[in-house]
């Protein structure tokens, strides 16, 4: 762990950190009081999911005008036209446009793990890596986005061994890990995640 967290300590203190600053100040300045500003937003975490970030932006933002009004045989041959390759997540993103209070009700009333439980149990297509990641994007800084990329550095550097599955317990079990990290680096996990993504992938997206 020990070099993990001196290559974290260096990006601290390079051009990486006014990037991700600026990154964190971007989800913490979107409206929680707007249902459907944060409906679009979880349609990019359910689009990403497994997929190309960047590609996911480019499709999100193409299509996020009709999220709300497409049926579900509409919106399936809209993402299949831009080459998504799960428009069988159509159906997910217009069951959660009819859940945009319920939504809205959810992140005012619950707080912490009962939060994120509430998405993952509720909304369609959503996992504890995707309701972390629409937390994350919203403003929320201490739940951990555990994708690949984050499986695989972590791994890389003998801090935990790749698990052949990511069930719930390993998940909150590797979230912890990633606290302790968060912990000596002097940082939220939100943070973290964003270094993190950085030294994987060269790029800080969202």
């Amino acid at each position: 762990m020990k070099e993990l967290l001196r290559k974290i300590e260096s990006l601290k203190h390079s051009d990486i950190h006014t990037t991700v600053t600026k990154r964190i100040q971007e989800f913490k300045s979107i409206n929680k009081d707007v249902p459907n500003d944060l409906f679009i937003e979880l349609c990019f975490c359910i689009l990403t999911a497994n997929f190309n970030a960047q590609r996911g932006i480019d499709i999100h933002h193409q299509l996020s005008d009709c999220f709300s009004t497409a049926s579900k045989e509409e919106l399936e041959k809209k993402l299949r036209q831009c080459g998504y390759r799960f428009p069988n997540r159509a159906p997910c993103i217009v069951k959660s446009a009819q859940m945009k209070q319920e939504i809205h009700t959810a992140l005012h009333s619950l707080k912490g793990d009962e939060l994120r439980d509430w998405f993952v149990c509720t909304i369609p297509g959503l996992g504890y890596k995707e309701a972390s990641h629409f937390l994350r994007n919203i403003g929320f800084d201490n739940y951990a986005i555990i994708d690949s990329h984050i499986l695989d550095l972590l791994a890389r550097h003998q801090i935990i061994s790749q698990p052949k599955t990511l069930t719930k317990k390993r998940y909150l079990e590797i979230e912890q890990i990633l606290f302790d990290i968060a912990r000596k680096t002097h940082l939220t996990l939100a943070e973290l995640d964003l270094y993190l993504w950085y030294m994987e992938t060269g790029k800080i997206l969202k």
